[in-house]
């Protein structure tokens, strides 16, 4: 059996524009100024308090906890209303059936949203009950750390060589490579290709087409 893992922001939905809002209302509830674009991209993938300690190192822990909460209320606020909304990626959909129609193949999410956020767009995207494992912020400690992955291999019962960890920043790319996962990276998400090599990635899609064919021809290159 082999397992494709996903991650969820800039690797199968587009939130950017969500995530963008979600920060700026947090940081303009505790009086600061928003990071930049460029900024707020590294930190997509982390977990909240540890993504708000990136973007403020100057700031005690109650304030991160703080913009962690602030931020957390206001993308749900932002949900509720539908003023940002977040679509699959071109191609996804049709990835991840292609995939679960493979009888030798499993699909699992290791992301660092909610189980709350992960239910909420399974739901929304009629895709409840696709994903055998799903492992989130909620369970784990933030990416890189290699729990959410070694707990998806532990619920599937894949060998880490016939896994593969998708996903579009370093975090997930350095997770993948600590739980002995081969990462393969996406060039339309949050970090670019060059990190994407640099932390990594053995091989990086430019489209989804791109990448069905690469993790074909990854799992047909396993020998073992």
């Amino acid at each position: 059996m082999k397992l494709a893992l996903f991650d969820v922001d800039g690797t199968l939905v587009d939130s950017a524009g969500m995530i963008a809002a979600s920060l700026a209302a947090a940081f303009a509830a505790e009086g600061l100024v928003p990071p930049p674009p460029a900024q707020s991209r590294r930190v997509v993938g982390l977990s909240l308090v540890e993504a708000m300690k990136f973007l403020t190192p100057e700031a005690d822990a109650a304030a991160h906890q703080r913009l962690a909460d602030a931020y957390r209320s206001a993308f749900w606020n932002f949900r509720r209303s539908g003023a940002h909304p977040e679509p699959l990626f071109e191609g996804a959909r049709a990835l991840l059936e292609r995939l679960r129609a493979r009888h030798d193949v499993v699909l699992g999410i290791a992301t660092g949203k909610s189980r709350r956020g992960v239910e909420h767009l399974l739901e929304a995207q009629g895709m409840v009950g696709w994903f055998v494992t799903v492992q989130t912020a909620d369970d784990h400690p933030s990416k890189p750390h290699p729990a959410m992955a070694l707990a998806a291999l532990t619920e599937t019962g894949v060998a880490p060589h016939r896994a593969l960890m998708i996903g579009d920043t370093s975090f997930d790319m350095e997770m993948a490579v600590r739980a002995g996962v081969r990462p393969v990276g996406v060039a339309w998400g949050n970090h670019d290709v060059a990190a994407l090599r640099a932390s990594g990635a053995v091989r990086i899609a430019s489209d989804n087409n791109e990448l069905g064919n690469i993790l074909d021809l990854l799992w047909q290159d396993d020998g073992r």
